[in-house]
């Protein structure tokens, strides 16, 4: 079963770094749409990723990834 945007909410492609990742952007890997659910910082600006799949991802500060980012409506 997929998971949903909530109603009033639009997604929009962004490039994400170590710096501007947030939780709940949704990134492409390998064919796989994973959903960030947490975030923890490494040595000299990395970061992992911790995805509701359970997998990790570590990313340099130099990494760009495209992401989607759901923007709620007000």
């Amino acid at each position: 079963m997929r998971d949903r945007a909530p109603v009033g909410a639009l997604a929009s492609p962004v490039e994400v770094t170590a710096a501007t990742v947030q939780r709940g952007d949704i990134i492409q890997l390998g064919g796989q749409a994973c959903r960030v659910s947490d975030l923890f910082q490494l040595p000299h600006g990395a970061k992992q990723l911790v995805f509701e799949s359970g997998e990790l991802l570590a990313i340099h500060t130099r990494t760009r990834l495209t992401a989607l980012r759901l923007l709620r409506r007000r």
